[in-house]
């Protein structure tokens, strides 16, 4: 660059902060200005690998080179992006477990969320009495994919990976450690795994509850990154392009990240979030003090970077997967017959076939994920299913109730919270229809505001830059100006259609609670039938 270059770039206003969202299928970059304008995306797409064995692994190396990657992409949309960058703020996908050793190095893959190897460890430490003292420090249920369980895991069937590490992390803390040289994780990921979430720090008892008290120097430090930023090391400026010094703020995990950035907070009364895409994500703000804890055990309670709010968290492992599923038999049926029909054709088609059925009279199971269900119970073996049916039903019927089912399992989902929200701010696949909105607004009685925020993790992320490096005094301020201006209209729910949920919801709980031996006899039959085919 020429020198009358440089002069011109040096002179640049800092007017862009950077949000990075590592998430399980892509890293994406993306620049906004100060007032939350989103101006340009750069996307890598992410690369795991999973075994026979339940594991989910990925490269720490390659994680953080495509993060790099992904930002220099930046640099081909925004002139001057290096001398105009503000600050750069990272969300990841979450729980999982990145261990790092000697010289930050990787001390090997990063077992991820999806992994399942700890679930026989799971099940030993759930039925300890000590698990029921950690799920009230934490909020959070114990399961496969948190880093506490795959720590004790890894502690009981393979001590050496943790012997050679010096430090455990999550994702974003990972690239966080690549950006600045800092070992630190957030409040978020730290509470409901290891602390406390009243005071968002760790407790001890926690720890001891997981067997890991020989393991608490793998802890790493806790910072909030609306308070604490750290600067962009040489290192990483090259191989980002961005300018050394930069302030890089520590964000919370992707799920709280993507509700803060969609409206989880802020306006008047009960406000809930749901990520309806691929799985389901239903989240609702609340005082710490005003947390429900359910007797099952399950769910989680994640801090927002907000003083004294939570989100109490509850996730369905497959949601419009469901669709996709019987959409999926449409379009397998009429290929047998030489016909070839896209998803999106189909996917047209469901407004109609809402249309043209009556509510409320299947009661469908979404349960179809292999894996189970995980919100607002935990079972391994819970699986999909009709009940209700008859010769008077059609496939349009049939896609009626798997979008009904939807609706169910999410109010089943904030049920086990306390009382159902007063309104629902909705992010995702589902978020595009306005059959499928009118359902599940009618299925928890609440308002549906959809909003337009296109990259709503990386958004939550730059938000809580913009409050570190004082652009705004505090969040609620920042939400006032990068979040409500992006809602839509409050679409209410048809007293119509909610009455008829009212009257079918009880036989959906009550099919789902009696299917349990069901599902536990039909997952022995399939190992057996396994078994049998290996020999």
């Amino acid at each position: 660059m020429s020198d009358s270059g440089r002069r011109g770039e040096s002179m640049s206003v800092k007017d862009i902060i950077i949000g990075i969202d590592a998430g399980t299928s892509v890293i994406k970059a993306v620049a906004f200005d100060l007032r939350g304008k989103q101006l340009a995306a750069s996307a890598v797409p992410n690369r795991y690998r999973t075994g026979a064995d339940g594991s989910a692994v990925q490269s720490l190396g390659q994680t953080w080179e495509d993060c790099a990657l992904a930002l220099r992409g930046l640099h081909e949309k925004i002139a001057g992006l290096a001398a105009r960058t503000a600050a750069i703020s990272v969300t990841a996908q979450g729980d999982g477990t990145w261990l790092v050793g000697r010289d930050n190095r990787p001390a090997g893959d990063a077992w991820l969320w999806l992994d399942a190897r700890a679930a026989s460890t799971v099940g030993r430490l759930a039925a300890l009495p000590a698990n029921r003292v950690r799920f009230e420090a934490t909020g959070t249920g114990l399961n496969t994919c948190q880093q506490g369980s795959q720590m004790a895991h890894m502690d009981t069937v393979l001590p050496e990976m943790l012997d050679r590490a010096e430090v455990a992390l999550h994702c974003k803390d990972w690239l966080y450690l690549n950006l600045t040289a800092i070992r630190a994780t957030d409040p978020s990921e730290a509470s409901f795994t290891f602390g406390n979430y009243r005071n968002r720090a760790y407790d001890d008892g926690v720890i001891a509850a997981l067997g890991l008290t020989h393991r608490r120097a793998l802890l790493p430090e806790i910072i909030d990154g609306t308070q604490i930023t750290h600067p962009l090391t040489a290192a990483a400026a090259a191989q980002t392009g961005l300018l050394a010094g930069t302030p890089v703020s520590l964000g919370y995990v992707d799920m709280v990240m993507t509700a803060l950035g969609a409206g989880v907070y802020g306006g008047d009364g009960d406000v809930a979030c749901s990520t309806v895409g691929s799985t389901g994500v239903h989240m609702r703000a609340v005082r710490w003090q005003d947390v429900h804890l359910n007797a099952e055990g399950t769910g989680y309670v994640i801090c927002l970077p907000i003083p004294g709010i939570v989100t109490q968290v509850q996730t369905n492992m497959a949601a419009t997967l469901n669709l996709d599923w019987v959409l999926g038999l449409a379009a397998d049926a009429l290929r047998d017959f030489g016909q070839e029909v896209s998803h999106r054709d189909l996917v047209a088609r469901i407004e109609g076939w809402l249309a043209a059925t009556r509510p409320g009279q299947i009661a469908y199971m979404p349960y179809i994920s292999e894996a189970g269900e995980r919100g607002p119970f935990v079972n391994a073996n819970a699986r999909a299913g009709f009940t209700g049916l008859s010769l008077t039903h059609g496939y349009p019927d049939l896609v009626r109730a798997v979008a009904e089912g939807l609706g169910h399992a999410m109010r089943d989902c904030y049920s086990a919270m306390g009382k159902l929200p007063s309104e629902l701010r909705l992010t995702g696949g589902a978020a595009r229809s306005k059959g499928l909105r009118g359902i599940l607004s009618a299925a928890i009685h609440a308002p549906v505001r959809v909003s337009d925020r296109e990259e709503a993790g990386a958004a939550g992320a730059a938000m809580m830059a913009a409050v570190a490096i004082g652009a705004y005094p505090d969040m609620q301020a920042c939400i006032a100006e990068w979040v409500t201006p992006l809602l839509g209209p409050a679409e209410p729910p048809d007293p119509r259609l909610a009455a008829a949920y009212d009257r079918i919801f009880p036989a959906f709980t009550a099919a789902r609670r009696s299917l349990i031996p069901a599902w536990d006899a039909l997952a022995a039959a399939r190992h057996a039938s396994g078994d049998q085919d290996d020999q």
